[in-house]
């Protein structure tokens, strides 16, 4: 579940320039440079947390010295209560960095959290639940990485991770006259044969066209549960299926027992509630 140094340390470096960048007036006129002091990062909802390394990170980028201490690790659940790290040193530097860590932690304990529910929903299912590309931009590989943590799998990082037809792809070209088996086969041979080619379909026939022109994945778009199961009826086996669209936690486990392969969920990173966190000086 890592996630690496750099785009970690970017990301960091853009939300302290953001908040930090013109000082913190309050800090600065009301609290000693020399006083100093202890914190305790509380949970104050349910969930799973995410994004402990960011927020260390940001408080040491405030100050190298201020010791940060991780109580509870990336992955766990917590409730209201609980300490999930600890932080000393001056006051004014846990102060500087409080806001910009706390919402690191907010947002990707959020989106885990989210992750975590639709995880569970499908429990003792094979299908996967997995993210998409709608995502804060500047965020995506801490958003995905926060998805990992809940338990879930990264669709397509960026657009050249893997050839995804989409509607509009298709619109463009069969407005030239092209169908979905021969938009599919172009694809095939003008794209590296290393990337996965997948194709969006709007129902049960269309998704067999795909099938037959080899499509490594068929995405379902949209369809209900009846198209969804004619569907992976139709295809048996001869390529991976996956489910996009208007997917709820409500319905979510209905979808999955129509044999589709996977469930892509936009909600998972573009609508996360946030989970509670606090930082309270404790000395």
């Amino acid at each position: 579940m890592k996630l690496s140094n750099r785009q970690t340390e970017q990301l960091i470096d853009q939300a302290l320039a953001e908040d930090l960048g013109q000082g913190d007036v309050t800090t600065e006129a009301l609290i000693p440079d020399d006083q100093r002091g202890k914190a305790s990062i509380l949970a104050k909802a349910k969930g799973i947390i995410a994004g402990t390394e960011a927020a260390k990170q940001v408080f040491l980028k405030v100050d190298p010295e201020l010791k940060i201490d991780i109580l509870i690790e990336d992955g766990a659940n917590i409730k209201p209560g609980d300490i999930i790290a600890k932080a000393e040193g001056k006051v004014a530097s846990i102060l500087k960095a409080e806001r910009v860590a706390l919402n690191f932690l907010q947002h990707l304990s959020g989106i885990a959290s989210e992750t975590a529910c639709y995880v569970r929903a499908v429990k003792g299912l094979p299908t996967q639940i997995t993210d998409t590309r709608k995502t804060i931009p500047g965020s995506r590989a801490l958003e995905k990485y926060a998805v990992r943590v809940g338990g879930g799998k990264n669709h397509r990082m960026h657009l050249g991770e893997a050839v995804l037809i989409k509607d509009n792809h298709l619109a463009a070209l069969r407005s030239q006259g092209l169908n979905l088996k021969e938009i599919i086969v172009r694809a095939r041979h003008k794209a590296s044969p290393k990337l996965k080619i997948e194709v969006e379909v709007k129902t049960p026939q269309e998704a067999v066209e795909a099938a037959e022109a080899e499509a490594d994945i068929i995405m379902l778009d949209n369809m209900d549960l009846d198209n969804m199961r004619q569907a992976v009826q139709l295809i048996k086996g001869r390529a991976l299926i996956e489910a996009s669209g208007g997917i709820t936690l409500g319905k979510v486990r209905a979808i999955a027992e129509t044999g589709v392969d996977l469930i892509s969920i936009g909600a998972l990173t573009h609508s996360s509630k946030a989970l509670d966190i606090s930082l309270e000086l404790t000395a």
